[in-house]
């Protein structure tokens, strides 16, 4: 593949990179020693500027490049996950407990690689603004750094963010104009019913039996109250009731997700929500209470920064290795954030055969670490030419 030969020659170090942070993983806004190590290797490379303490423990770097021009953002993520790992590698995580199963660790390697190169030869124009974000993994670190004004004081004019995707090639590029990664909303409902013997269930309310019915019902939505070409998935992942076999207890509690690509199809589901919810308590008597959170948006790429994005990406891995019509993916990320504020696009990149990211034995291959920081590179380079 031909990745930039320089940064080629990095990859032992950023192999070093990667594992050092890979042993000492960190979760949600609390990256205060990913920071400090990320910060030590700007330093080292040179960087104009270091801006930190964005989002509790957010670092956004400034490389000028040899002339005027716009300022690309290039986003990675620093946070780890709750999990106990079950590799042996010799970097295997210090932390009982936490974990890098996402290739969080691998993405901020990838950026700064590119940060070392842009450094190095600052063969472009305008400014780089590398954000090294932390609390992807629930927290929403980046709309806390964009809420904090990350876009207008470094006067951020596009924005990309990669991801690595284990079980597609290593170095194939993929991604969608418009919704490429769905919103995550949750919800919790509680019904409340009136317990009692389970040989006199005439005298009681039944929240299992409404919640049972109720289940079945909220299935329904995206089978009979948006179109079959309407990307929607609900489900329901808890319902907990009761305490031994002859007892009817007083309420229930269920819980579940729902991922949308539109506000539209969103606006629908909590609407039929509201509804069912009322319905079921006028039904079956008792009551139901409804909370519905808002989680990220969808992350919509745009058009043109993304069929750019996939023309760099064609330079590094070939043609072949780049799909711009990929079919979405219902899992969320907050980059959707970043590019709801900025036009960008957001890519997800094979890292080959491998384990499944949020899995104890997962691990990031460090093959792509050149590739990603190769197209990030590039990104800068083709989009802000030296004139």
């Amino acid at each position: 593949m031909p990745i930039i030969n320089r940064i080629a020659d990095y990859f032992d170090e950023m192999q070093g990179w990667r594992h050092h942070i890979h042993a000492n993983p960190e979760l949600g806004f609390d990256c205060f020693e990913t920071a400090k190590f990320v910060k030590s290797k700007l330093e080292e490379f040179g960087v104009d500027a270091i801006h930190s303490e964005i989002a509790k423990t957010g670092v956004v770097a400034v490389i000028k490049g040899k002339s005027t021009g716009k300022t690309i953002g290039l986003r990675a993520d620093m946070d780890a996950l709750p999990l106990a790992e079950l590799t042996n590698k010799k970097y295997k995580s210090k932390k009982v407990g936490v974990m890098h199963a996402c290739g969080h660790d691998g993405h901020t390697t990838m950026l700064l690689g590119a940060a070392k190169y842009l450094c190095e030869t600052r063969n472009f124009s305008g400014n780089v603004a590398l954000i090294f974000q932390p609390a992807e993994e629930g927290g929403g670190g980046a709309k806390v750094m964009c809420s904090e004004g990350i876009m207008e004081k470094f006067r951020i004019d596009e924005v990309y963010g990669i991801h690595n995707d284990p079980g597609s090639p290593l170095g194939a590029f993929k991604t969608c104009i418009g919704p490429n990664m769905a919103a995550a909303d949750d919800f919790m409902i509680k019904i409340i019913g009136k317990g009692g013997h389970a040989a006199e269930p005439e005298e009681t309310i039944d929240p299992l039996v409404t919640g049972v019915q109720l289940v079945q019902a909220i299935q329904t939505i995206s089978s009979r109250n948006l179109s079959a070409l309407e990307k929607v998935v609900i489900s329901i992942t808890q319902f907990h009731a009761g305490t031994t076999h002859n007892i009817i207890p007083n309420d229930a509690f269920i819980n579940g997700t729902v991922r949308t690509l539109s506000k539209e199809a969103q606006s629908v589901v909590v609407k039929r929500l509201k509804e069912l919810c009322n319905g079921y308590s006028k039904g079956f008597g008792g009551k139901i209470k409804l909370n519905y959170n808002y989680g990220y948006p969808p992350t919509v790429n745009h058009q043109r920064e993304t069929r750019f994005a996939a023309d760099v990406a064609k330079e590094i891995v070939g043609a072949k290795n780049v799909e711009i019509n990929a079919k979405p993916i219902m899992a969320s990320e907050d980059f959707s954030y970043m590019i709801e504020e900025r036009p960008g696009c957001y890519f997800h990149v094979g890292q080959g055969v491998g384990t499944a990211v949020h899995n104890p034995e997962y691990d990031f291959n460090d093959d792509l670490s050149p590739i990603g920081a190769s197209f990030f590179a590039k990104l800068v380079e083709k989009s802000n030419p030296v004139s």
